[in-house]
């Protein structure tokens, strides 16, 4: 279980080091575009379970196809060195507006990576709703 907020900055070549919290015993992770703003890392047998949940949709509905895409075409393995750095690809970096400062937190079954401002901005609209959002859930 991933869980609590770390900030941490990208290094020259484009490494960031993962939080001691959120090192695990495996070394082969899923990073992908997600969705909101930020990136999602993945541990690589998590990611499969939940894209064998998607497989499992109808191939025919046009929003599931795309959503597979969206999960898959710039999905990348990645393995963390001996100090806990994964690579974070320029294209990702790109499409998340990462440059320097993250934040690196945990979203229960998963980590998100966000460019620092990009995530305030966004917690400050989410926190602005909170009521509202815990009402709208399922029973």
């Amino acid at each position: 279980m991933y869980i609590g907020k770390y900030y941490h900055t990208v290094e020259d070549k484009g490494r960031v080091s993962l939080p001691k919290a959120f090192r695990s015993a495996t070394d082969s992770w899923i990073l992908t575009r997600g969705l909101d703003g930020g990136l999602f890392l993945y541990e690589a047998e998590k990611f499969t379970q939940e894209l064998q949940k998607l497989e499992a949709r109808s191939f025919t509905k046009k929003t599931n196809r795309d959503f597979i895409r969206l999960m898959t075409n710039d999905a990348v393995h990645v393995s963390p060195d001996g100090n806990g750095r994964v690579q974070l690809p320029e294209y990702l970096n790109t499409f998340a507006h990462i440059t320097k400062d993250v934040v690196i937190v945990g979203s229960y079954s998963y980590i998100e990576i966000w460019d620092r401002d990009t995530y305030h901005t966004y917690l400050e609209t989410l926190e602005s709703n909170a009521e509202d959002i815990a009402e709208s859930l399922d029973d």
